[in-house]
């Protein structure tokens, strides 16, 4: 088990990026959330399986089909020190 928490710049607000994020970690096993941040970015807490974790992140520069991703910025974080909810969230 790993945890990532990732900030996706971009247009990813407004654009159903948080929604698809949601059915993308859903079908990948993934815990978290995605959520919208005041600077414009879009938050992302992802925790699971290494290699889902890290295939999800790698999907993060997709995003929905409006979204237009220019950074994704991503940070390790240790399992212990994270309450990580059961499922995948859009906050």
């Amino acid at each position: 088990m790993i945890c990532r928490r990732s900030f996706v710049s971009g247009r990813v607000q407004g654009v159903f990026y948080r929604a698809t994020c949601v059915r993308k970690a859903e079908s990948m096993g993934i815990n978290g959330f995605a959520r919208n941040l005041a600077d414009g970015r879009v938050e992302v807490l992802a925790c699971g399986e290494a290699a889902a974790v890290e295939a999800f992140i790698a999907w993060l520069w997709e995003g929905s089909a409006a979204s237009k991703v220019t950074a994704v910025e991503t940070q390790p974080l240790d399992p212990a020190s994270v309450q990580c909810p059961s499922g995948f969230a859009s906050a």
